[in-house]
């Protein structure tokens, strides 16, 4: 039997990707565009989101732009209704969207943590069940969470932004074993140190300038990497879940 490294059961897909206006989500969008999924993108920023559609668009890709703040789970829950109604279905759903706010405990911005989990963790909540009805139907889905190295390792100053990313994985293995009865996949992924926007949201000045000058001294993860581990895990046969992928830069330590 020859043995076939090209992605299988791609073409034609309908992918719903999260916050894909920039970084891990935008280059996703793009692989899954050349792989000849049919793809659904979501993000608040409709300009980004249009210019990215007119790319993929120009590579033959069919392309459905949902502009929505996910922070509202109900605009959450919609994007995965249009997203519906638009293909007629929904394969797979790329729960990317998200935010990284850093900063100590005790002096914590709540309001901003608050938003913080509303994205990270409850919308990505939101999306799942908006998703799990029609997939449950047709006995085929795949669910794909990104989480980080933080939701593995907490760190000082951290917390909040690493209570999202354990709930992620925590939810994502409580799904897996909801939702696999139903040949539904669930994958969590889990990056450490990336080149993204991600950095530019943290206001607490000390923690912002301490990661930056980490992330610095080593080779960071490209969007580019986590586009093609996630594309990779979607890419496998209908019986094989790849349930977790940890993956760190190699000059990343902890």
């Amino acid at each position: 039997m020859p043995l076939n490294l090209a992605p299988a059961h791609l073409q034609d897909r309908v992918v719903l990707i999260t916050g894909a206006s920039s970084g891990f989500g935008e280059a996703t969008a793009e692989l899954f565009a050349q792989a000849g999924a049919r793809l659904a993108l979501t993000a608040r920023r409709a300009d980004r989101l249009e210019a990215l559609a007119s790319k993929l668009r120009g590579l033959g890709a069919q392309v459905l732009v949902l502009p929505a703040d996910l922070a509202d789970l109900q605009a959450a829950q919609q994007v995965v209704r249009d997203a519906e109604a638009h293909y007629g279905r929904l394969d797979v759903l790329v729960n990317n969207a998200g935010v990284m706010y850093l900063e100590p405990i005790d002096s914590a911005d709540l309001s901003r943590w608050q938003h913080m989990t509303q994205l990270n963790l409850m919308a990505l909540i939101a999306t799942t069940q908006a998703a799990l009805p029609g997939m449950r139907a047709r006995k085929d889905g795949h669910i794909i969470n990104i989480a980080s190295t933080a939701g593995r390792q907490a760190n000082p100053n951290t917390g909040g932004y690493s209570a999202t990313k354990w709930g992620v994985v925590g939810f994502s293995e409580s799904l897996r074993r909801e939702a696999y009865k139903d040949n539904i996949r669930v994958t969590v992924i889990e990056p450490g140190v990336a080149a993204t926007e991600l950095r530019d949201h943290i206001a607490h000045a000390p923690t912002q300038t301490a990661l930056n000058t980490w992330a610095d001294s080593m080779r960071q993860l490209q969007s580019e990497d986590i586009a093609r581990t996630i594309v990779f895990c979607a890419g496998q046969p209908a019986h094989v879940n790849i349930n977790e992928i940890l993956l760190r830069p190699t000059d990343q330590e902890r």
